[in-house]
């Protein structure tokens, strides 16, 4: 959801917390959904944890959870993640499920982290639906739940009202895709400088990047990637970024899938993409020049990118994200609706 107005809720966040857990997933929802934000100076969720009991032994019993709300508090839920656990063949409480279920039939958004697929198909909601899990999962989530899409190589997968992703860092790379939906592109990356984290990995990069030790010289693609960002108006190309780090276009190629796990065409691109919306969001109001001051050329060209990758025309981005749709507060949606373009498909294309 987009800043509130001071006669309107805040979107409410919750997350279900059950026996054995995993704490890391839980404090990435805690970190991205629930800290205050005094550099933003707005508070951007409504954030509560809640669980079926009184006390939730965590993870191998690491540590005991006390003092949340009861699972009733998932009834109150904009947005509800579901528990995780590595114990995935153990049946979820039917609480937990029947919560899950009652919240997709009111229309909340659904978010499972690493193993939450599992509890999301176990709840029925993912029948026919594409998702992702972490890989050393994917058989065993295969044979249990045959009529789910699952998607192996891929960080996340946004399906609309149900996203799911991959294990450990991929929880905080799909918060952050969350709060750049619900609050834009320049809120995600005060958060993810907050976090000391990339703000905006593309959820169809691989979920397992090879990263050997480097050879000597060091192969590392931090000083182009910095120098390219410092030069997205120009007209680079994939030529000119292997001309500047002294390699073949092929040898760029392969590095920037072994460290980044994407093409370095894809990740120009998406680099000029939140150029371009943080362009919009601080005010700049004619298209043409936000397509040239971020290298993508025309107004036609920022359209049908923006579409493509983010389900928003650029005059729809600039209603709800823009100054004058911040003034706006919580009459911004906080997902993409009907004739907008609709919600992004991230997949392994």
């Amino acid at each position: 959801m987009a800043q509130e107005s001071s006669h309107t809720a805040p979107h409410r966040v919750v997350v279900v917390v059950d026996r054995n857990s995993n704490p890391f997933e839980l404090g990435c929802a805690t970190e991205v959904f629930g800290l205050r934000r005094p550099e933003i100076g707005r508070d951007l969720y409504d954030f509560r944890l809640c669980s079926p009991e009184p006390r939730t032994l965590m993870r191998d019993g690491f540590f005991t959870l006390t003092g949340v709300a009861g699972l009733e508090a998932a009834a109150t839920a904009d947005t509800l993640i579901v528990p995780n656990r590595p114990d995935v063949e153990v049946p979820r409480r039917p609480a937990v499920l029947d919560a899950v279920r009652a919240a997709h039939a009111r229309g909340a958004r659904l978010i499972g982290f690493c193993s939450g697929a599992f509890t999301l198909a176990e709840a029925g909601v993912l029948d026919g639906r594409r998702a992702t899990a972490h890989w050393q999962w994917a058989d065993a989530f295969r044979a249990r739940f045959p009529s789910v899409r699952l998607e192996t190589d891929v960080l996340f997968v946004d399906d609309g009202d149900i996203l799911t992703s991959a294990g450990s860092a991929a929880a905080l790379d799909l918060g952050l895709y969350v709060v750049r939906r619900d609050h834009g592109a320049e809120v995600a990356n005060s958060v993810s400088r907050r976090l000391v984290f990339a703000a905006h990995r593309d959820g169809g990069q691989r979920q397992f990047v090879e990263r050997p030790v480097p050879d000597i010289p060091d192969e590392s693609l931090a000083p182009l990637l910095a120098w390219a960002q410092e030069r997205l108006d120009a007209p680079l190309t994939v030529a000119d970024l292997a001309a500047h780090a002294a390699v073949s276009p092929a040898t760029l190629h392969r590095r920037f899938r072994a460290q980044l796990g994407t093409t370095p065409l894809a990740w120009l691109t998406g680099e000029r993409l939140a150029l371009a919306c943080r362009l919009i969001e601080l005010g700049e109001a004619r298209f043409e020049t936000v397509a040239r001051r971020s290298g993508l050329g025309s107004a036609a060209n920022l359209r049908a990118l923006m579409r493509r990758e983010i389900g928003l025309t650029p005059l729809s981005y600039r209603r709800r994200f823009g100054p004058d749709g911040a003034q706006a507060g919580g009459d911004r949606p906080a997902r993409p609706v009907p004739g907008d373009g609709g919600p992004v498909a991230t997949g392994a294309g």
